[in-house]
């Protein structure tokens, strides 16, 4: 257990056994596949890349070709126990499609974002004058899968704006929870969310 990755551990923290997951952007599925194994969900996951739904298929999960900036009207309201957009959220076109669209099909949300205003990335900047590379973020400019460079504060005043609450959060560095200062220390962000008037009733 000790070699999974720090938001894979949180996100299984939070995960009720037996529970019915949809995980969009899922990747090569190894957090669905740590899922499935350790807390028995229902899973299902959407990945828009034709060799990561390979790789999914070939480990035995359920996952579908498909773009998440298109909507998920295949699915009901409140389909899914959870809803994970984990690494993936920086990444689509339309950030506010797919999380209005992700708070309807799951009863809850969670969302897990790379920090652009790490310390490491900010060094980089500054004194460096590049484009930053660090483990959160792996990606060169001219590679990056990335579309929205957003902090952890960005995030907070993003959904201030929106009408959504944050339940719950989650800060890593490279092997541990930040507490102190996490728009500066914290590598990674996960987020609990859901619309403010649904956390009131």
């Amino acid at each position: 257990m000790d070699l999974i990755r720090p938001d894979y551990l949180a996100i299984l923290d939070l995960i009720f056994p037996g529970s019915s997951v949809l995980d969009l952007g899922c990747g090569n599925g190894d957090l669905l596949a740590l899922l499935e194994k350790e807390r028995k969900v229902r899973g299902q996951g959407i990945e828009i890349d034709d060799e990561a739904v390979f790789n999914c298929v070939a480990k035995g999960l359920n996952v579908f070709h498909g773009d998440i900036d298109t909507g998920l009207s295949e699915y009901g309201d409140r389909s899914f126990d959870y809803v994970i957009l984990n690494q993936t959220f920086q990444q689509v076109r339309k950030p506010d499609t797919v999380l209005q669209e992700a708070m309807r099909v799951g009863e809850r949300v969670i969302i897990g974002i790379p920090n652009f205003a790490h310390i490491d990335a900010r060094f980089q900047i500054f004194f460096k004058g590049k484009t930053p590379v660090t483990p959160s973020l792996p990606y060169e400019w001219h590679d990056t899968p990335n579309l929205h460079f957003l902090s952890i504060l960005d995030f907070y005043e993003y959904c201030k704006q929106r009408d959504i609450t944050i339940k719950e959060t989650f800060f890593f560095g490279a092997h541990r929870k930040v507490r102190f200062l996490p728009n500066l220390f914290a590598r990674t962000g996960i987020f609990i969310i859901s619309k403010i008037q649904e956390a009131i009733t």
